[in-house]
């Protein structure tokens, strides 16, 4: 459905705050699938109304006039493994 209000997790780097009219994120989805490690990232409900995953193989790009809110942050310890796996999925480990 176009329009649906929907939770995100950006991921773009702040670099371009300010400089670009679009910015990278990751969905969420309320349909958990802790089975799907590498895919997604299980969020709980921390700042949300339900248990959500961080959808991490559904990268978008969204215009900047559509956020609405910062609803919160993640740990620090989702934050590494959000990055650990885009680097997984994106094949960024190049070493």
């Amino acid at each position: 459905m176009v329009g649906k209000v929907r939770p995100v997790l950006i991921v773009q780097t702040n670099l371009l705050n300010g400089h670009h009219p679009s910015t990278i994120v990751c969905p969420l989805t309320t349909n958990v699938n802790r089975e799907l490690e590498i895919l997604r990232l299980h969020v709980g409900k921390r700042h949300l109304d339900k248990t959500s995953d961080i959808v991490l193989d559904q990268l978008q790009t969204i215009d900047n006039r559509r956020f609405i809110k910062k609803l919160g942050s993640i740990s620090d310890e989702q934050k590494r493994k959000v990055k650990e796996n885009l680097m997984i999925l994106l094949d960024l480990d190049w070493g």
